[in-house]
């Protein structure tokens, strides 16, 4: 048993998805209050062990069906690297320690209730949703809007609809294309759902929503920009990505947002460009 066993249970390389929690604070233009900074970092690192929780839930959930995958079967669990008994050890550790940093956090009530309405979702995503077509992958977007929100109330910033709409269209397009890939690159033997699914249908979806996206992102910036519309520059960063990401998942990759972007380095790099021209944007310009 090793080290990377246990990184590989947590899933740290998914916790990229989990620095939506920044988002509202960043887009507010108070990064650098550090106290409000380091109250959202914890919030970070809240979502981070509570989305580690669920990971390690599915897991023992699936272990058997895991231990007959081609890929999935070299999983800890499932290859018996860690046992149930410790999987289930850390996971308790982990969400009792979600609460003890949420209570020094003093979160209130709706902050409770968003990240642990996160567990909540996907404990019943994990033992029943994920079998029903269009609500399983509507659960991994409330897990993104639950994100963003939570980042939200935790630092007191009110979110923008236009960031909203924008977040559950991107989200789709995201979910849509995993299960294409998924469908596509092994006949839907990955998951059962997908035999309830056709690549045209997904295909169809899929680019619906980066339409969407595209369009509530637009508007977003106009709506945030007041000098020359600076922002709305950025649209050019954003379709640019979505092509080179709905290049790569149209390829021979698995279509997972985490492995697309942290596999290929000019996915990186745009993404590092297009963060830097908000940073400017935002903090020395607007």
């Amino acid at each position: 048993m090793m080290i990377k066993d246990y990184i590989k249970l947590l899933r740290v390389k998914h916790y990229i998805k989990n620095l939506l929690v920044f988002a509202p604070l960043f887009f507010s233009m108070n990064f650098f209050q550090v106290d409000i900074l380091l109250k959202n970092s914890i919030g970070f690192l809240i979502f981070c062990l509570v989305s580690s929780v669920v990971y390690i839930l599915n897991d023992l959930k699936d272990i058997e069906k895991d231990r007959n995958h081609p890929e999935k079967k070299n999983r800890p669990l499932a290859s018996g690297r860690i046992s149930k008994k410790v999987a289930l050890l850390i996971a308790a550790t982990l969400f009792l320690f979600s609460i003890i940093f949420s209570v020094l956090v003093k979160s209130d009530i709706y902050s409770y209730l968003a990240v642990f309405g996160y567990l909540a979702i996907n404990i019943a995503y994990s033992l029943k949703l994920k079998h029903i077509p269009i609500i399983d992958v509507s659960i991994i977007v409330i897990g993104f809007i639950l994100r963003i929100i939570y980042g939200g109330l935790i630092v007191g910033v009110v979110i923008s609809n236009w960031l909203i709409l924008t977040v559950i269209s991107f989200s789709y397009y995201l979910a849509l294309g995993k299960r294409r890939n998924e469908l596509t690159s092994n006949g839907g033997k990955a998951r059962g759902v997908l035999a309830l699914y056709n690549s045209e249908f997904l295909d169809k979806m899929m680019y619906v929503m980066v339409t969407l996206f595209i369009v509530f992102y637009s508007l977003w910036t106009m709506s945030i920009s007041t000098n020359g519309n600076i922002l709305v520059w950025s649209v050019l960063w954003v379709i640019i990505i979505v092509m080179r990401y709905s290049l790569i998942i149209e390829g021979n990759s698995n279509g997972d947002p985490a492995e697309v972007l942290l596999s290929d380095w000019i996915l990186i790099g745009l993404s590092f460009s297009y963060g830097s021209f908000m940073f400017v944007g935002l903090y020395f310009i607007l």
